[in-house]
Formats: structure tokens, C-alpha cells, sequence
């Protein structure tokens, strides 16, 4: 099982890191490069892009010690996490299939549970999940979730439990949620087990108030998820990250969420036209086909599992499960540019893989007692390992996507063209390769696309800059500005471009403004030394470099500022020093300092 999992994953070891949060999460994040106090208490209370996930971090953390910024260790172990979750859902399948179809062999049970697990393990939807180095939240809150249910699963057995299997479930439990919110709807998952295949529901003489012990059972699993809930909330409002009312309106959100819960379980029957972003339109509306459709289909779907449910009793909770592990990222508390991700599929699509997996293991069974003929059960079987083959193929194919920024980005044009955060993406990949010239047509693009999104004008505008077009820069972000009066980096950006075009005084006047409101802001205090040294307010302009370097090691900026700013000062030897040091961060940039001010030493 594990083994095949990673030949399935294997291509996803030759991906890089990419513009998707990638960059703010590691390669510019020094934070959590060590298991010092300081890198351990910022994992603990850090929001970093409105995620709370201290056990993900520790993780990050240990590949760092072990690999430095090298993407290889990274992706290593996200496949490795996968792996053993695959694992444990292997053996999760299996009791449930024991569960629910008592009369069911051994090798039946083992062949359904491997069905199950593949199912889960190498379909393309875990792609993004595995290969993104930033979802590394999944296949660790994957891993404890899987856990947890098998330790319930194992406190239970006829009519006794074990308390310290459920204890060690609830512990695996709060693990689980300090890797990932996702994880909060787990203790109405267990509920819904409760009811089938445990049964334990139907015990209580079928009344409603025989869930209350069966609710009250949960009192440390809903403890676990409301903490878990709360801290999410906070991460997300704390960056700002939830889409408001205005922006989203509660009654749009309805089919939202209709388009969701088919968008999941359509892409699981047929995994064609995956991307790494499905953006969400200017507009929602039932009206519309894209949105009428899905919620007709999963309505009618809805509704036949519920005239069913007697009858077919683990449909419905199949289901109903999905359904609940959905709702956390199903739309209706809405954040980000999205309408659908692959990634949300990671958990609540095993029910899914399980009737898959019911399936296979009823086929075998039902050929060797002879109720149907073995060789329709062999060609059933046979499909169903093409589909798995297939499958593992189309996923393998889905993890190279992931491989770098222009692979990621193209391949989502090619997808969907009128993606306007994908243009705007793809242009900042091409910028930080120096491509200027390609990158602007990118942000013109996405800005043309989708005028609401100002922030794209900040983009552009950095492009401007670095053509030499200060002026045209300058009304860029000026734009972005009157939408976001209080945006910081903005703010930088408009110091930058005034300094460019001499107005020295205005630059430098926005500069203290910035400080005035974060007086720790790296790029405002670098910017604001380097306007004094070209001032000649040398002696006031080196203490700031000195600090931001302390405060900064790897601020490249600071670090040539303060090799000019020794060599104005006449202290050759510091400079020569601050020179090492630049060297230290980035030889090549190093090289250029020193031939420009040779002639100073």
C-alpha cells in the first residue's frame, strides 16, 4: 500500500517551491528554520496566512534542520505523510467493512480495504494536497484524523469499549487539530459511525434521546473541535482573509455551497480538468447554468439516498459524512479566491473510496458462493483495477504540475484562460526571473479580467519600476492606494517610486508615515536608510541598516546599503566586513557591490 502510494507520488520529489504561498511560508520565512524557544513559540501563536497549525510547523520545522531550503526534504516528507496515512486508512476500511457486512471473508475484507485505501491514496484530487510543499497541513491533519477514528473504532467492540483506546483517540484527536482545522467536524463523523455500522443508535429503542449518551460520550471530541474552530477563526480574521457579506452575500452562498458538494464528488467519478485554482466568478447566481445545474444533481442525488436509507443503510451515511466533513471549506464561511480546491477533497471524499471498496470486496464475495458467475465477477474486478491504475497515472501526471512556477501556472491557463489570478501569478513568476517584459502583458491580462482586484495594479506597478517607468508606476499604485488607503506595502512602493522621480522629501515623509504605524517594518526602514545615504545623512542612516540587519540577517537591500553607507563614512574595514556578509547571503550580488566600489578600497 505505502509502497505504491510513493512510485505514485515519486515525480512530486523533483518539485520546487512556488508563488502559491510557498514563498511567504518558507523561502522568506525565517521563523521556523529551528527548534529553538523562539521558532517554537512563534509556531504556537503564529496566524501566517490565516492558518493556526503549530504541529504542521514543527514538522516544517525538523525539515529544516535536516534539510535546509532544499524543496527535495520537504516534498519527502509530505509523501511519506501521505503514505502512513494511506496506511492507516487501509485499516479503518477494513474494520468499517467488517462492520457493515458482518457475513464478509477475511480475504475479501482485506482485498475491499486495499480497493479502499487505493482509492483514497492515488487519486489525482490528493495531488495538490501531496505535492505542494503548503498543504503539508493536510497530510499531517490526514494522518491523526485516520487515527483517531481507528482508536475509536477500536474502543469499540459488541457491547464494551475500551476507555483506553478512546482515550488514546481523543489524544490523536487534538494532534489532528493542531495541524489543521479541517479536522473540526470529526466528533459529528463519529456520531454518524455511531448510527452505522456500530449501531449503537438503534440500542437506545430508536428515540431521539438515546443520542444524548452518545453526545455527551463526544463532550472531549467537541471541546477539541470548538478550541480548534475558535483558533481558526481567529487566524482567518486576523489576516483579514474572510470573504465578507458584501463581497459574498449569505443567500449567494447557497449555491455556493450545491456547486461543492457535487464539484467533489463529480471530479472523484471523473478526475479530468484538474487546477490548481478554480476562481471564483464576479458573480453567483442560481440562474446561472454553471450553478443550476450542479444543484438540481445534487439535490436529486441527495434524495435518493434518502428514500434509500432503509435499504441501503451506508449510502446515506456515506453521504451524510461527506457532506459534514465538507462544510468547514464547502463555501459557506468563505475566504480566499477560490470557488473550489482540490485540496478540500483530502478527507471528505473517503467515503467514496469506501464504497468503492465495499464494492470490490462484495463482487469477490458474491462469485465464490456462486450468486453471480465468476466471470462477470472477474470483469468487475479487472475494471476496477484498470481504474485504479488509471487513476494512480493520471495523479503521478497531476503531481508534476506542481513541479515550479511556470509549470503550475500555464497549466491552469490552459485550463481555465479567463483566470485572472492565474495570469497574475504567472507574471510574478516571470518577474522574479527578470522577464519584465514578458510579466506586464500578465498583469494587464488579469487586470482586464477582472478590474475589481486592485491589488494586481501593485504588481504591475513593481514591474513598471523595475522597466525604468517610475512615472507609470506611480499611478498604479496610486490606484491601489485609493481602495487601500492603509495598505503598508503599498505605501512602500509609492516612497520607492517618488524616489525614483527626485522627490526625495515626499518619499521620505512616506517612509516615516509607514513607521509611525508598524516601526518594524523591514522594507520601510531599509528604504528610509538608503533615501538618508542619498541625502548624505550617512551617520544617521547606518544605526538603521545596523538594526534591520540584526533584525533581518538575509535583508540583501540592508546589507548593500551599509556597505555604501561604511565606505561614505571612511571605514573601509567595516565595509569589507558588510561586504563578507552580503557574500554570505548572495554571492552573486556580492560579486556586482564589489566591482562597482573597488576603486574605494
Amino acid at each position: 500500500m505505502a509502497a505504491i502510494t510513493f512510485l505514485v507520488f515519486l515525480p512530486s520529489l523533483g518539485n520546487q517551491f512556488v508563488n502559491w504561498d510557498d514563498t511567504v511560508n518558507f523561502v522568506k520565512n525565517p521563523n521556523y528554520r529551528g527548534l529553538g524557544w523562539s521558532n517554537l513559540r512563534w509556531m504556537a501563536t503564529t496566524s501566517l496566512m490565516g492558518q493556526w497549525i503549530p504541529l504542521t510547523w514543527l514538522t516544517l520545522a525538523i525539515d529544516y534542520v535536516i534539510w535546509g531550503l532544499n524543496p527535495f526534504g520537504y516534498h519527502l516528507t509530505n509523501t511519506l505523510f501521505h503514505c502512513a496515512t494511506a496506511v492507516a486508512w487501509y485499516f479503518v476500511a477494513r474494520r468499517l467493512l467488517a462492520l457493515s457486512m458482518p457475513s464478509l471473508s477475511r480475504d475479501a475484507a482485506t482485498v475491499g480495504a486495499s480497493a479502499a485505501a487505493l482509492f483514497f491514496a492515488v487519486h489525482p484530487l490528493r495531488a495538490e494536497s501531496v505535492a505542494w510543499v503548503t498543504e503539508r497541513r493536510d497530510v499531517v491533519s490526514g494522518l491523526f484524523f485516520m487515527l483517531t477514528v481507528l482508536a475509536y473504532l477500536l474502543a469499540r467492540s459488541g457491547e464494551t469499549y475500551s476507555r483506553s483506546w478512546l482515550r488514546t483517540s481523543v489524544a490523536f484527536y487534538a494532534l489532528a487539530g493542531l495541524s489543521k482545522s479541517i479536522v473540526v467536524s470529526l466528533p459529528l463523523v463519529l456520531l454518524l459511525l455511531d448510527v452505522y455500522p456500530l449501531r449503537r443508535f438503534h440500542r437506545g429503542l430508536g428515540r431521539a434521546s438515546a443520542l444524548i449518551p452518545l453526545i455527551a460520550e463526544k463532550a472531549p471530541y467537541f471541546a477539541i473541535a470548538a478550541f480548534t474552530g475558535l483558533m481558526a477563526f481567529w487566524a482567518q480574521r486576523t489576516n483579514n482573509f474572510l470573504t465578507s457579506l458584501e463581497t459574498l452575500p449569505l443567500l449567494d452562498r447557497v449555491p455556493v455551497v450545491l456547486y461543492s458538494l457535487w464539484f467533489y464528488l463529480w471530479k472523484t467519478i471523473a478526475p479530468a480538468n484538474l487546477s490548481p485554482l478554480y476562481e471564483l466568478p464576479i458573480k453567483v447566481s442560481f440562474l446561472d447554468p454553471r450553478f443550476l445545474g450542479p444543484a438540481v444533481a445534487i439535490l436529486l442525488f441527495a434524495a435518493s439516498l434518502l428514500t434509500l436509507r432503509r435499504r441501503w443503510p451506508a449510502g446515506a451515511i456515506a453521504a451524510a459524512i461527506y457532506a459534514v466533513m465538507l462544510a468547514p471549506v464547502s463555501g459557506a464561511v468563505h475566504n480566499g479566491h477560490q470557488l473550489v480546491h482540490d485540496r478540500y477533497s483530502y478527507l471528505p471524499c473517503l467515503p467514496w473510496a469506501l464504497l468503492f471498496g465495499a464494492g470490490v470486496a462484495f463482487m469477490m464475495q458474491t462469485a465464490r458462493r456462486g450468486v453471480i458467475r465468476a466471470s462477470i465477477a472477474k470483469l468487475a474486478l479487472v475494471t476496477a483495477a484498470a481504474w485504479l491504475l488509471s487513476l494512480g497515472t493520471l495523479a503521478a501526471q497531476q503531481a508534476t504540475v506542481w513541479r515550479d512556477d511556470d509549470t503550475l501556472w500555464r497549466f491552469a491557463l490552459e485550463g481555465d484562460p479567463s483566470c485572472s489570478i492565474c495570469y497574475a501569478n504567472l507574471g510574478v513568476a516571470l518577474s522574479e526571473r527578470g522577464l519584465i517584459e514578458l510579466a506586464i502583458p500578465q498583469f494587464e491580462r488579469s487586470i482586464a479580467l477582472r478590474p475589481d482586484r486592485v491589488r494586481i495594479r501593485g504588481n504591475l506597478g513593481v514591474a513598471l519600476m523595475r522597466m525604468g517607468r517610475p512615472a507609470d508606476a506611480l499611478v498604479e499604485f496610486q490606484k491601489v492606494r485609493a481602495r487601500y488607503p492603509d495598505d503598508l506595502n503599498n505605501r512602500n512602493n509609492i516612497a520607492a517610486a517618488l524616489m525614483r522621480l527626485g522627490h526625495r522629501e515626499e518619499a521620505m515623509a512616506e517612509l516615516r508615515g509607514i513607521l509611525d504605524r508598524d516601526p518594524q517594518s523591514v522594507l520601510a526602514r531599509t528604504n528610509l536608510a538608503l533615501g538618508l545615504i542619498e541625502s548624505r545623512q550617512v551617520d544617521q542612516a547606518v544605526p538603521i541598516l545596523e538594526a534591520v540587519i540584526a533584525d533581518q540577517p538575509d535583508e540583501v537591500a540592508a546589507r548593500i546599503g551599509l556597505v555604501r553607507g561604511y565606505l561614505l563614512q571612511g571605514r573601509p574595514g567595516e565595509a569589507r566586513q558588510a561586504l563578507d556578509g552580503l557574500r554570505r547571503v548572495d554571492r552573486r550580488t556580492a560579486d556586482v557591490v564589489e566591482g562597482l566600489f573597488i576603486t574605494a578600497w
